[in-house]
């Protein structure tokens, strides 16, 4: 129990963000392991007193509890010894190649591949570590600023493909020709772009604004290479405007940044000029902070449920909305595809529960897990984990499952999503507004 209690501590360290996963923030995490410490004490046990002594060439038995040092002597516990010796086979490889390889090779490389490789053992694509850089650049994407050429990418394990779904307006890729559905197959001349290394990817293709980079995708099967030119992009997490004069539409793509303030602040607009209705897209929406998908979900709604975590050691947390909430009197349709996934499925789940929304386009991803972030040490290195499995307030299970839409309509065949704001030749957004005028009328 003290183990499990010390690990949920730790992750009072974590920050987290976006990029097609669910993130739990650090207030959230505070929460979580204050309500741990309480549903799980137990009468106090005397820990174990022994502890090791370690100097020079002598491993000897102290009866200190506690860690110290004194000159070359490091006195740690029996249990922290036990951990380290689970190491040596780490420190041999880490000694030979110091020692005998026939280059030098940086220590600190070899350090972050061998944390690398521990994550990537665990199996999940969704666990992996952070070297410095793409910890910064993570947390860059999270501001929405950056220098760059203006995608949001999303990766399909599936069939090992990253996929465009998002191409920023007035941004480098834009300009270019790049469209939204192009698969994004190499960049440099060598890099092959597969879920494995879209990180990679990512960072070659950001740097200097005014420097160009050689991007290659494929459309219909064909490659296209394009030479872009990196600029600084601004990043909008939300669009809004009014389809009728009584039905408001709200396409949020990214559960990051200050995206929950700015989806507020447009529906109040859009309900300040008359809209009874609001149809909100989530279509191609990765996902990104738990917190954004309740706060939004608060907007909506009552008190109540948006969800359960249920973790490793059968705790679980209920993340709620509260009494603070403006549930605005207006009708609700969502809008989703196969790239809706985690905070979308959340915030979808819960209204689909708990409300009259109607659901409309294609079965959602199926992510139905959350990832903390949190820091590695004092290089500014990071790892991101998988913690928990998420369930809606009528305890559905989404991961590998996904929200099942009322209406299923799906594009028209050779159709890439390519819209306008608000373009009615888009299937799935004119089978929405349909929908809402229904609802509307039945009013």
């Amino acid at each position: 129990m003290k183990k499990k209690l010390t690990v949920l501590a730790a992750l009072l360290l974590c920050v987290c963000l976006l990029g097609g996963c669910a993130y739990l923030p650090a207030a959230g995490l505070t929460g979580l392991y204050q309500s741990a410490a309480t549903a799980t004490a137990t009468p106090t046990q005397q820990p174990a007193t022994g502890s090791v002594s370690i100097g020079g060439s002598s491993n000897t038995l102290d009866t200190s509890a506690a860690s110290a040092s004194d000159g070359d002597t490091v006195t740690i516990t029996r249990e922290q010894y036990e951990r380290y010796q689970q190491m040596d086979e780490l420190l041999q490889i880490l000694e030979e190649v110091q020692s005998d390889y026939y280059e030098e090779v940086d220590t600190t490389t070899l350090l972050q591949g061998a944390a690398a490789g521990m994550l990537a053992a665990v199996g999940d694509p969704y666990t992996f570590y952070y070297t410095p850089e793409a910890y910064a650049d993570m947390w860059e994407d999270d501001e929405g600023e950056y220098a760059g050429i203006g995608i949001q990418i999303t990766s399909y394990y599936a069939t090992n493909q990253c996929v465009i779904t998002r191409v920023f307006a007035d941004t480098p890729a834009e300009k270019a020709g790049v469209h939204k559905g192009d698969i994004l197959y190499r960049v440099g001349e060598d890099l092959l772009v597969t879920p494995d290394t879209v990180d990679q990817a990512v960072s070659t293709m950001r740097g200097t604004p005014g420097t160009t980079v050689d991007v290659t995708f494929l459309r219909d099967g064909e490659e296209m290479t394009f030479t872009i030119e990196r600029a600084v992009v601004n990043t909008n997490w939300v669009d809004s405007g009014m389809l009728t004069e009584d039905v408001g539409y709200i396409i949020l793509y990214q559960f990051a940044g200050d995206c929950s303030e700015k989806f507020i602040a447009a529906a109040d607009e859009l309900i300040a000029q008359g809209a009874k209705g609001i149809i909100l897209d989530l279509r191609d929406n990765p996902g990104g902070w738990v917190n954004d998908a309740v706060s939004i979900a608060d907007y909506f709604l009552p008190a109540g449920v948006v969800c359960t975590a249920q973790y490793r050691n059968g705790y679980s947390y209920t993340y709620r909305t509260t009494t603070d909430g403006k549930e605005p009197d207006v009708e609700l349709v969502v809008l989703i595809n196969e790239s809706s996934a985690s905070s979308s499925e959340i915030l979808t789940g819960c209204l689909k529960d708990r409300t009259d929304v109607t659901v409309v386009g294609t079965t959602s991803y199926g992510k139905g897990i959350i990832q903390a972030v949190l820091p590695v040490g004092d290089s500014g290195a990071g790892m991101q984990l998988t913690i928990a499995q998420y369930f809606t307030p009528n305890g559905n299970a989404m991961h590998k499952i996904g929200v099942t839409p009322d209406v299923e309509v799906s594009l028209a065949e050779g159709d890439n999503g390519m819209h306008e704001f608000g373009d009615l030749a888009d299937a799935q957004l004119a089978r929405a507004l349909e929908i809402m005028q229904e609802k509307l009328a039945a009013r």
